[in-house]
């Protein structure tokens, strides 16, 4: 009996890490990007993943941010969107709202082409989740944040059940090549608690629906800490938001495993058209994973 039960055991394990390894390979392969065009309006998320300020060593320290910045450099000149939306830029020194942030201004100072919108004094507005956008391009009009909170509107207002700020940040941007506008609404979203999530999604529909319903062009992208199909972002589809079918995986624990589908996507609603499939750029860079999360981008006719 023992000897039939380790056997079944064993087996079960054995397709279980079977069909881990097909998921992984499936996953794994790196797509094609292809070059961008005048004709379309590139768009990406990446969640970058904070810095420990402080630590000197170990993953996510200091010290671990000067082997992953340059990887990090090569990963944003080879997305080469138009507009990419950033999650945890934050170089974490154990509160809100501090005043240095490594990864913002090593991009901004290696691209130079590129300026940051939804940022500002972070005493007054929350920094960790700029939107990058291509200058020749694009002119910021606008910018704006709320927190997934009952009081969204207080600045580092704890989540609604307690735990750590969680909040959205929005731009409007003009087109300098035809005069039309676009918002960008970026979400990073409660990866612990479900409850959160749907009444953060909840909150972003809320928001957005008033922009959508005047004609507005919107663009929901960021890190939603959930899959196709989910009610969090089905909630958000509610308003009108179609979201790209990201195919693979988006999140892979900074090693490379691609254990289950997107969390990162990218929606849109509007007079903006996907312009062919969405790319997730899983490959290393330098020969370094920059971060946990591959980014995810798209293009666009508008």
């Amino acid at each position: 009996m023992f000897l039939r039960l380790t056997k079944t055991v064993f087996v079960l394990l054995f397709v279980a890490l079977a069909v881990v390894g097909c998921q992984i390979v499936r996953n794994t392969e790196t797509e094609p990007l292809p070059p961008a065009t005048a004709a379309t309006l590139r768009v990406a998320t990446y969640n970058v993943h904070y810095i420990v300020l402080g630590q000197a060593t170990g993953p996510w320290s200091v010290g671990d941010w000067e082997r992953r910045k340059g990887p990090l450099d090569l990963a944003f000149k080879a997305i080469n969107a138009d507009i990419i939306a950033f999650q945890e830029m934050e170089s974490f020194g154990g509160s809100s709202g501090g005043d240095v942030n490594l990864t913002l201004d090593w991009l901004l100072e290696n691209n130079t082409g590129y300026a940051a919108a939804a940022t500002g004094d972070p005493a007054v507005f929350p920094s960790t989740q700029p939107i990058f956008y291509r200058r020749d391009r694009l002119e910021m009009r606008d910018q704006g944040w709320f927190f997934f909170s009952p009081t969204p509107d207080v600045i580092y207002a704890r989540t609604y059940n307690g735990s750590y700020p969680a909040f959205a940040s929005w731009a409007v941007f003009r087109d300098r090549r035809d005069g039309r506008e676009f918002r960008v609404i970026n979400v990073h979203t409660d990866y612990g608690s479900r409850s959160n999530r749907l009444r953060s999604a909840e909150l972003v529909a809320a928001r957005a629906r008033p922009w959508i319903n005047a004609g507005e062009t919107v663009f929901v992208v960021g890190d939603f800490n959930a899959r196709r199909g989910d009610q969090t972002l089905r909630l958000i589809e509610e308003t009108g938001v179609t979201f790209a079918p990201v195919k693979g995986a988006s999140y892979h624990f900074n090693r490379g495993l691609n254990l289950f589908g997107a969390i990162d996507h990218i929606g849109y609603v509007g007079t903006a058209r996907l312009a062919g499939d969405p790319v997730v750029l899983r490959q290393k860079f330098a020969g370094e994973w920059p971060t946990d999360h591959y980014p995810v981008i798209a293009d666009f006719m508008h």
